[in-house]
């Protein structure tokens, strides 16, 4: 046998041992995931705390919905905590959220958690707890509605481009970013801003028990930390877990039941990606960790369609 052979045998032995490895890697990182995922399960099983972070931009969220959905049947679910850090959203997301926690809050004790910031909608989602405790420095409140849209027209002028229009009647696609929006589509929005902002405003007042009048003058956008929000009763205690787990134990819960996230679970195939990616690495072959570059290809949910309850920093209207 030349050294031709022997050496092309080497190769080939190296190769498929590498593969084997490879294999092996793949296998414990499936076992891992697999694990991990019936082990919740499994925890989710027996009595417990369930807890939901909801956090970013609020929009009509659909997993979250069915998470909530999930925690309301569940008979092993004995309290909820619900985090909040928000700067808010879509009225109507903040709306189904709402109703949903209510659902829960109907059955089990539920607490609202207000972290960094729950404004606007994310205020809304609070008010659908049995309790609201807020650190001393959250911000909160912000209770208004809000109607945006571009405006391109001067950009277009500049440009020499026009846009021509032909329509059913004169309200039909306004506002409209081609021209300045007439009287009548202000009214228009003016009216419907109105109507959702009473909803607002009233569903507030049922929920901490306030006259309406009292909320109005709170509902003029003005945004409070935790300590401007219990004086005026737009929370009901400064604290955290502690605080939490006390109230709790007045609604019959046990202070050693454990608490469980509820939080969104990644996909099973993107977790199994990066653990053998990061086991790869390790190993030396890095260029083989491609995989764990897919997470940074998933899409965002940049726009926000519809009527906005959301706090802007230099714009509480």
């Amino acid at each position: 046998m030349d050294s031709s052979m022997i050496a092309d045998r080497r190769r080939l032995r190296r190769k498929v041992g590498f593969w084997r490895v490879i294999a092996v890697l793949l296998l414990l990182a499936f076992g891992f995931v697999a694990y991990r995922f019936f082990a919740e399960d499994v925890g989710l099983e027996r009595p417990h705390i369930a807890h939901v972070t909801i956090s970013g931009l609020i929009t009509d969220d659909n997993e979250l919905l069915e998470r909530l959905g999930k925690i309301e049947k569940s008979d092993a679910v004995k309290a909820v905590v619900v985090s909040i850090s928000s700067p808010g959203g879509t009225t109507y997301g903040g709306e189904r959220i709402f109703k949903a926690i209510r659902a829960i809050a109907a059955k089990k004790p539920v607490v609202s958690d207000v972290r960094t910031l729950a404004a606007s909608a994310g205020y809304m989602i609070a008010t659908a707890g049995d309790m609201i405790i807020a650190g001393d420095s959250s911000i909160t409140g912000s209770i208004g509605v809000i109607f945006q849209y571009p405006q391109v027209k001067p950009l277009l002028d500049k440009l020499g481009v026009s846009m021509e229009e032909i329509k059913s009647s004169p309200l039909k696609a306004e506002p409209s970013p081609f021209h300045p929006a007439s009287e009548e589509a202000k009214a228009m929005i003016n009216n419907m801003i109105v109507d959702s902002y009473g909803w607002f405003v009233d569903l507030v007042a049922d929920r901490r028990k306030l006259p309406r009048e009292d909320v109005l003058k709170l509902a003029d956008g003005t945004i409070f930390t935790g300590r401007q929000a219990l004086k005026v009763k737009l929370i009901d205690k400064i604290g955290g877990d502690d605080e939490i787990r006390a109230y709790l134990a007045t609604r019959n819960v046990k202070k050693d039941l454990p608490e469980v996230d509820w939080d969104k679970k990644s996909t099973t195939p993107f977790l199994l990606a990066g653990a053998a990616s990061q086991i790869l690495t390790l190993l030396g072959y890095g260029d083989l960790a491609r995989s764990q570059d897919l997470t940074g290809i998933l899409p965002q949910k940049l726009l926000l369609d519809g009527l906005l309850s959301v706090w802007q920093v230099g714009n509480d209207r």
